[in-house]
């Protein structure tokens, strides 16, 4: 194996001091033009590669910032991902992006890996809803962000969707078109997400003078394709079927919509469908799916955006904006209608 170069090797091959490499490349201005030209000369020849990770030890920040996500099969979290990517990279900065799979353990090992690596601060929608990882990372004393998160009885900064008003919206929608027996395909009932779309979803009801019975809940154990076409299998056995379906994302939603279309169920007319998320393929599904949008790539800007405002040294902050204070940014969705809810009863 080839032994790795180091500045000690390219001072020694241009016949100058270590100080001398390093200004070369760091403050290439402060060297005399035929020492630089013959440094950079020896760099080229032996092919040294300064150590990233050595020099942000010794300044004690990293131009790494972390991304752990809870389904990266998700395009949502694609989006989110590319938004806090883009954000990072007109700072300079990396992301390192991780995918929890919905895994409390998963999302463990990762935040210590995030610790290990010192990065300049997580960007997190956590999996955990106990919140016993976020203090086992909170004590590294890295700072973070919650994405698509608020957390209950932290005080970080945090970037979210109002999915009380997504779930309203969706099935206000669902009531306005004629239906009064709804199916909320709802995912696992540990995440806030969840949770929040079925009380605006009942407020919806409740809004219409309708009974809390006539959302009827069907819990899933994640949150993708797979699970959407167990609940449609599971839709599809029951006697007194509702005449609506409102899907805790795009992705159940869609694999409802697979469930119905090998049954024979003519979608929207003999079920109306609405999803959550708007991602991509909501538009370019069989029947084009109706969808509760979220504003996912402003989402994970918004929250890189925040972190780096928190984890910039106090010489380089703008001093007009004082000291950095936490802060939830609440965004408000949007619903997108489509053929899959078109039906009126």
């Amino acid at each position: 194996m080839a032994q790795s170069v180091g500045i000690k090797d390219v001072a020694r091959a241009a016949g100058v001091s270590v100080g001398t490499v390093s200004n070369v490349i760091n403050r290439p201005d402060t060297v005399a033009g035929d020492t630089r030209a013959r440094v950079l000369s020896a760099i080229d020849r032996l092919g040294y590669v300064r150590s990233e990770s050595a020099r942000q030890l010794r300044a004690g920040r990293s131009r790494i910032m972390g991304l752990l996500v809870l389904d990266m099969g998700n395009p949502f979290f694609v989006d989110v991902a590319r938004g806090a990517e883009r954000a990072a990279r007109e700072a300079g900065l990396g992301v390192m992006v991780c995918n929890s799979a919905e895994s409390v353990g998963e999302e463990a090992e990762y935040l210590a890996l995030f610790a290990e690596q010192r990065v300049r601060g997580v960007l997190l929608t956590p999996a955990d809803a106990t919140g016993h990882n976020i203090e086992a990372f909170r004590r590294h004393g890295i700072p973070f962000v919650l994405v698509d998160r608020v957390g209950d009885g932290t005080t970080e900064c945090s970037v979210s969707v109002d999915d009380v008003a997504g779930g309203a919206l969706a099935v206000r929608h669902l009531v306005d078109a004629g239906h009064r027996s709804i199916a909320y395909v709802s995912g696992p009932p540990g995440f806030n997400q969840v949770r929040d779309r079925r009380t605006g979803a009942l407020s919806a009801l409740t809004e219409a003078g309708l009974a809390p019975a006539c959302l009827r809940e069907l819990p899933t154990e994640r949150l993708d394709v797979a699970a959407g076409r167990d609940a449609g299998a599971r839709l599809l056995g029951l006697a007194d079927r509702p005449t609506a379906v409102f899907c805790a994302n795009d992705l159940l939603a869609l694999g409802v919509l697979q469930a119905m279309f090998a049954a024979g169920v003519n979608v929207p007319d003999d079920l109306a469908i609405v999803g959550y998320d708007d991602i991509e393929f909501a538009a370019a599904a069989a029947v084009p799916l109706t969808s509760v949008r979220q504003p996912a790539v402003t989402l994970g800007a918004l929250a890189a955006e925040l972190l780096l405002e928190e984890t910039e040294p106090e010489p380089e902050r703008d001093s007009s904006s004082g000291p950095h204070e936490h802060r939830r940014v609440v965004l408000q969705p949007e619903l997108v209608v489509r053929r899959s809810s078109l039906a009126v009863r």
